[in-house]
């Protein structure tokens, strides 16, 4: 499955992958984090049971923002250096096929080392440990690779019709 960039099209989705990687790091730290209040990035070695633990997980959280931050700004910069090229070949559904892809690595990577190896948290760390958390994680994991599967999709198919034109 992967992605065969022409050197018309190799700016165009590395940026795009960089910039998913960073906004879907966003939408779990600020859904997942702060809105839903499911977990937070040390909540099983710290859980947010004394203000110290809290403390700690707040700074760990704003650590993975900050780091968020950096991939966005990163994929930012790429992007607008990828437009002010001649070379390159500018496609929507190539550069949101890699948005999309981007977040589904990101879920994919995140996914597997802090839920299932490392079990510093987990999507859903206010049920109890057992298969409904077990669940969450797996659905994690599955909308990670539908996300990164979908957005392959949708860059060969920007591929193939920028071959056409």
């Amino acid at each position: 499955m992967a992605i065969q960039a022409s050197s018309e099209s190799r700016p165009l989705i590395v940026s795009g992958i960089v910039l998913g990687l960073g906004l879907g790091g966003f939408i779990d730290g600020i859904l997942l984090h702060q809105i839903l209040q499911w977990h937070h990035l040390l909540t099983v070695p710290y859980p947010p049971t004394s203000v110290g633990n809290l403390e700690l997980n707040t700074l760990w959280d704003g650590l993975f923002h900050a780091l968020t931050y950096v991939l966005t700004l990163a994929g930012l910069l790429l992007l607008w250096r990828a437009l002010r090229r001649t070379d390159v070949c500018w496609s929507t559904r190539i550069l949101l096929g890699c948005l999309l892809a981007g977040w589904g690595i990101f879920n994919l990577v995140e996914g597997v080392i802090d839920h299932l190896l490392l079990e510093i948290h987990h999507v859903r760390d206010d049920l109890p440990p057992g298969p409904a958390q077990l669940t969450w994680d797996l659905g994690f994991l599955v909308f990670g690779a539908l996300l990164l599967v979908s957005g392959w999709l949708l860059i060969r198919a920007g591929q193939r019709a920028t071959r056409r034109s």
